[in-house]
């Protein structure tokens, strides 16, 4: 087995799939640096991220995809699942090798693959834009932390910038510490130490606007009166707001 290494960036791995073709290996695995097993009996090969190799891939696979099989691959790429790379590998291997579109073949093991693992990130993204609850600071930016169970950042900008166009904000994911900030033109990802507690009252309350704890208490209150303890219905509730997201809810606090 030869092992084939990348930086983990979505470039990347299209240069490393460009590569598994270029250097004919036999039977590539591909891998993140940082995750890359020893390789006893093959040989390991680092490749460097190459623009030009990477959308030689692409424009090649988008005349074989669907624009929405496409966009699964890429869903698929942004769930960091173990191993997630070779799936998609043998997708694409698939997909490059076969004359007809079997994008929907689900008999082939990498098209359900990637079918079952895109839709478990698109659920994600639904719900990061349901979920997601801002919170203004003394400077007039909203921010938001979140922790998706998958890298959706880069799917749900486009439909925060849409909605909140007036508005400075900033939506940072807690696990893999980096963010996307809107500053009234372009969303740019940023990377940030973000060190305050928030769940310390006192520390938090130090970067809040002088309203935001009036509006989370009056949204508080909402959450509390529309709630209809007679109908309640924990298991219907946990179903459509999992427990792993009550962390950053306000009206969970």
């Amino acid at each position: 087995m030869d092992i084939i290494t990348y930086d983990g960036s979505w470039p990347g791995f299209f240069s490393a799939v460009f590569e598994v073709y270029e250097y004919k290996f036999s039977a590539p695995s591909i891998y993140k640096k940082e995750v890359a097993p020893a390789s006893l009996f093959g040989k390991t090969h680092d490749v460097i991220t190459d623009e030009t190799k990477a959308k030689r891939v692409m424009d090649r696979l988008k005349q074989k995809l669907t624009p929405k099989a496409f966009q699964q691959l890429y869903k698929t790429f942004l769930s960091e699942q173990k191993d997630v790379e070779n799936g998609m590998l043998g997708y694409i291997q698939y997909i490059l090798s076969s004359k007809g579109l079997v994008e929907n073949n689900y008999t082939n093991a990498a098209v359900l693959l990637l079918q079952q693992v895109s839709r478990k990130v698109d659920r994600e993204k639904h719900r990061m834009e349901a979920f997601v609850r801002f919170q203004l600071t003394k400077d007039e930016l909203y921010y938001a932390i979140v922790q998706p169970d998958y890298n959706v950042l880069p799917l749900i900008l486009t439909h925060f910038k849409n909605r909140y166009a007036d508005q400075r904000w900033l939506i940072y994911d807690a696990l893999r510490k980096y963010g996307i900030y809107y500053d009234l033109h372009t969303v740019t990802e940023v990377q940030i130490d973000f060190s305050a507690d928030v769940h310390n009252k006192k520390e938090i309350a130090n970067i809040y606007d002088e309203k935001e704890i009036l509006y989370q208490t009056l949204w508080q209150q909402y959450f509390s009166s529309v709630n209809i303890k007679a109908r309640k219905n924990m298991k219907l509730h946990i179903q459509h707001m999992p427990k792993r997201y009550w962390k950053y809810l306000i009206e969970k606090h």
